[in-house]
């Protein structure tokens, strides 16, 4: 079986490619399958995308990706699935996806893990932004032989368009990468952390009254947040940033002994596939969560974290991480026994495999 990968982003890059798909590529191998990785952008084009100015080479990065996605239709016919992970092209209605489905016949498993179908509400209002077409993503499900959907709500809308949508959650490599386990008992200070991209630090106003309060009650902590850019807060004198790299990545990670994921409720929120809890909890931690989307299917409140509403309860569950290294402990173990059992490439290996069959 030959198989076509149709990406938005270089291989190695992006969380949503590394861990979705790309880590499931020698087991395609092994499987006796063969695959092909063919990015809309190039290495260039990533590496000045989310910084300022560079506007001309933007645009001609983008009208480059443009020109091999037309070479690349050419070579669609030589494989048996088409895998489209978001969208073919980053803006402009779905004419690569329509002639790989109408034109050539090709099976398509559609496969994304935000809800893409709506704007994001921190995304930047940029020329780029303006162009894209949201209202795509209907259709390229309704043309999709498999929708493969990272949660249960982005399956709901998929569900509407095809009948044929299974959930395929994001996964963790728990043998080769997500492998190092926090010692709770082994630290002189008690790190919180929290990370993500800078389109998400506006979550981060959910918590921020609460560490205040920690911090001026006297608890010893730190709160390390690891990004692609500091937060723009300075009410609290606990605050470490941390650049995100991706060579560093799980060794600065395994340096928190509890883990934040708060959200604010809104429909593009509730379309989150809970990354962030997953890889605090593969590292043996236990995970403090906003009961938003796929985050109370990961967290069972007081096992392996803290599902956390209010005010009142993100404070009560960090106090008692903070002052109570036994509680942190147990509840880390039994956070690493739910993503091996259950999100880890181990376990979902199958569940992939056969969005192929």
């Amino acid at each position: 079986m030959r198989i076509l990968f149709i990406v938005p982003y270089p291989p190695g890059k992006a969380p949503s490619q590394r861990f979705r798909f790309e880590q499931y590529l020698d087991i395609l191998t092994q499987a006796g399958h063969s695959y092909r990785l063919a990015p809309f952008l190039s290495d260039s084009t990533w590496a000045i995308l989310y910084k300022p100015q560079h506007t001309l080479a933007k645009v001609l990065g983008i009208l480059m990706g443009f020109v091999r996605r037309a070479g690349l239709l050419f070579t669609v016919p030589a494989y048996d699935y088409v895998f489209i992970h978001r969208e073919a092209a980053p803006i402009g209605p779905p004419v690569i996806e329509w002639i790989i489905a109408k034109v050539l016949r090709k099976k398509i498993v559609y496969d994304f893990d935000d809800a893409i179908w709506m704007k994001d509400p921190a995304g930047e209002q940029t020329f780029i932004s303006r162009l894209k077409w949201q209202q795509k993503v209907g259709k390229i499900c309704r043309w999709a032989y498999k929708v493969s959907c990272g949660n249960a709500y982005l399956r709901d809308y998929a569900q509407q368009f095809n009948a044929h949508c299974i959930i395929n959650p994001t996964t963790l490599d728990t043998e080769h990468l997500h492998n190092r386990i926090r010692d709770q008992y082994n630290s002189t200070r008690s790190v919180i952390g929290w990370t993500g991209t800078h389109t998400t630090l506006r979550h981060l106003d959910l918590v921020w009254p609460v560490l205040e309060r920690l911090e001026q009650e006297g608890y010893d902590f730190e709160f390390r947040v690891i990004s692609n850019q500091p937060p723009d807060y300075v009410g609290l004198r606990a605050l470490a940033f941390i650049p995100w790299r991706k060579d560093t990545e799980i060794e600065d990670l395994s340096q928190f002994h509890v883990g934040l994921m708060p959200l604010v409720d809104d429909p593009w929120a509730r379309g989150k596939c809970a990354f962030k809890a997953l890889q605090y909890m593969s590292l043996g931690m236990p995970a403090l969560v906003s009961p938003v989307g796929m985050n109370t299917e990961v967290v069972q409140n007081g096992y392996n974290g803290f599902v956390c509403n209010k005010l009142e309860q993100w404070y009560e569950a960090l106090r008692r991480l903070l002052v109570d290294q036994k509680l942190r402990a147990t509840q880390g173990t039994a956070a690493r026994r739910t993503i091996v059992e259950r999100y880890s490439v181990a376990s979902n290996k199958h569940n992939f495999i056969n969005l192929f069959s």
